[in-house]
């Protein structure tokens, strides 16, 4: 392993326990402010911070503003996703709604494949539904009867359809980048977002009593601002310069796992163990998906 990839590895390592912390906080937070008022205010600070980062790295270019319905077309989907996100873990266990996140790989490639024509290996075909088995295992609460009757839980179906325009988003974000540097096109994409959230959820945010919120939701708020946003985006455009985007992909199967060692940490009891072999199946997908393949190459 080259000290580049090593150093790609370490940085979606990071990332993945990152991400899984806005799980475990968000459960605690999500019945105590509205998702439209959460995400609103989220997305103005994280704007903030990419903002301050590309005026640093030389403002942002005037081709970069041609087009700007782009930026409103990812927002819809990047905003749709949050805002269900938060929605859904009123009621699903942040374990479950972690395990959805799993799904997004699958959900990604299928949509790559409408939006880019990107196809995907055999291995890489085994490695996904193996993670999606793990995930759904999870969802299901380890129990047969609920995947018979497919009992799922209103909040893990609200979530799903999140993980649909995330998964939709991602491929989109290639389709429409006109060479913009990550950092602007991301900056386009948050301050669009942040327009939305506020014209939307105007009446949330003025009823929102901000003076009364409970501590969790201002760490909750900081936390996916700073570090579930501009510290994750980061991370991620450091990997994707040093690794395969097939490896890249891989560590969104560690989210589960990261989420109940932040429950543990939290304070939440460990879940059963029959729903840990669920767990196992997507570390598992994480492995196969790591392994080194001669044919690939870093994007």
């Amino acid at each position: 392993m080259t000290p580049a990839s090593r150093q790609g590895h370490l940085a979606m390592l990071l990332f993945s326990v990152l991400v899984a912390g806005s799980f475990a906080l968000g459960v605690r937070a999500a019945n105590d402010i509205h998702p439209l008022a959460l995400n609103a205010l989220r997305f103005w600070i994280a704007a903030a911070i990419i903002g301050t980062i590309v005026m640093l790295r030389g403002g942002i270019p005037h081709a970069a503003l041609n087009a700007p319905w782009r930026y409103v077309v990812l927002a819809v989907f990047f905003t749709t996703y949050f805002v269900l996100m938060f929605e859904g873990l009123k009621t699903a266990p942040s374990v479950s709604a972690a395990a959805i996140f799993t799904l997004t790989p699958l959900l990604t490639a299928g949509f790559g494949w409408l939006l880019l024509g990107q196809g995907v290996t055999p291995r890489m075909t085994v490695a996904l539904t193996i993670g999606a088995l793990g995930a759904l295992w999870v969802i299901f609460r380890a129990d047969l009867q609920a995947v018979l009757k497919f009992d799922v839980g209103r909040g893990e179906l609200i979530y799903f359809v999140g993980c649909i325009s995330h998964a939709v988003y991602t491929p989109l974000v290639r389709k429409l980048n006109r060479g913009e540097s990550a950092f602007v096109f991301t900056l386009g994409t948050l301050v669009a977002g942040a327009v939305i959230l506020t014209a939307v959820g105007w009446s949330a945010l003025v009823a929102t009593d901000w003076a009364a919120l409970p501590a969790i939701v201002w760490v909750t708020v900081f936390y996916t601002a700073i570090f579930a946003s501009a510290a994750t985006f980061t991370l991620l455009q450091f990997s994707t310069l040093r690794l395969p985007a097939s490896k890249v992909m891989a560590y969104t199967y560690l989210t589960p796992f990261w989420v109940i060692l932040w429950n543990g940490v939290l304070g939440a009891a460990f879940p059963a163990g029959a729903i840990v072999v669920g767990v196992i199946l997507t570390i598992v997908a994480l492995v196969l998906l790591l392994r080194d393949d001669g044919n690939q190459t870093a994007p």
